[in-house]
């Protein structure tokens, strides 16, 4: 992983995060087929950088902050847009934004345990965004009229209730990985829970004092939003490496 910052696969990641606003305005416009398009070319461009991160060994740290930056944009702005146009109800919006507020606090334990970097990611949290960013495009379609609007509102409804479903069992993933990392370190630094953690990576855990590798959708992002992962819950995750999708991405927050 380097420190660059011009490469292919970033500056596909730079296209995404500019196409966030004009997505929106053309949702607010009511342009549903212009927004789409924008939808489809931010999914293949997602698809595509961690391709080429692989390909051209450009990994970069950089990339592990754009991607799961952009997953969340995305879905925020489609929450914003679809919320004031009716298509879907404020309780889904804050059912989404309370799972983001569940798992904020986990970044700043992981600091006070001696982590520098954030959890490992699991397919759950990834499932979980995918569903999602299926789901918004499809209600978005369902808001027309017509058979195949019918069928399209129905399915992302569908992929609406699976993604609120993983996307808050992968918090609780989440919270278990982080009980267990918490349990370690007062293992570790005897009696008093708030001495200082020994450097040394935990059992299955990230790496204390250095980057933690993590991942989203180049990673195999929110962290989250709403992008581009969470521990299982029987048995703790080996220390992260590359996402097992392959892409480029290494640490950020938890999804």
């Amino acid at each position: 992983m380097t420190g660059r910052i011009w490469t292919v696969p970033n500056l596909l990641s730079f296209a995404r995060l500019l196409g966030v606003p004009v997505f929106l305005w053309l949702v607010l416009a009511g342009h549903d087929w212009w927004a789409l398009g924008v939808l489809v070319f931010a999914g293949l461009s997602d698809w595509l950088d961690g391709k080429l991160a692989r390909a051209l060994n450009q990994t970069s740290r950089l990339g592990t902050v754009l991607d799961p930056a952009a997953d969340r944009l995305y879905i925020f702005a489609t929450l914003v847009g679809l919320t004031a146009r009716e298509v879907i109800p404020l309780w889904l919006v804050l059912v989404l934004v309370g799972r983001e507020a569940a798992i904020t606090p986990i970044v700043p334990i992981m600091r006070r345990l001696g982590y520098a970097g954030t959890l490992p990611v699991h397919f759950i949290g990834k499932a979980g965004t995918m569903c999602l960013l299926y789901a918004f495009p499809l209600l978005l379609v369902g808001d027309h009229h017509g058979w195949w609007a019918t069928a399209a509102r129905v399915g992302g409804w569908a992929f609406a209730i699976w993604g609120v479903g993983l996307y808050w069992w992968a918090a609780v993933l989440y919270w278990a990985q982080t009980v267990q990392l918490a349990r370690a370190a007062r293992a570790e630094t005897g009696a008093n829970p708030d001495g200082p953690a020994p450097d040394g990576p935990a059992p299955d855990g990230p790496a204390r004092n250095g980057s933690v590798p993590d991942g989203s959708a180049r990673n195999g992002s929110v962290q989250g939003g709403p992008g581009r992962g969470d521990p299982p819950a029987a048995a703790p995750l080996p220390a992260p490496e590359r996402g097992a999708a392959g892409d480029q991405k290494g640490a950020e927050t938890p999804r």
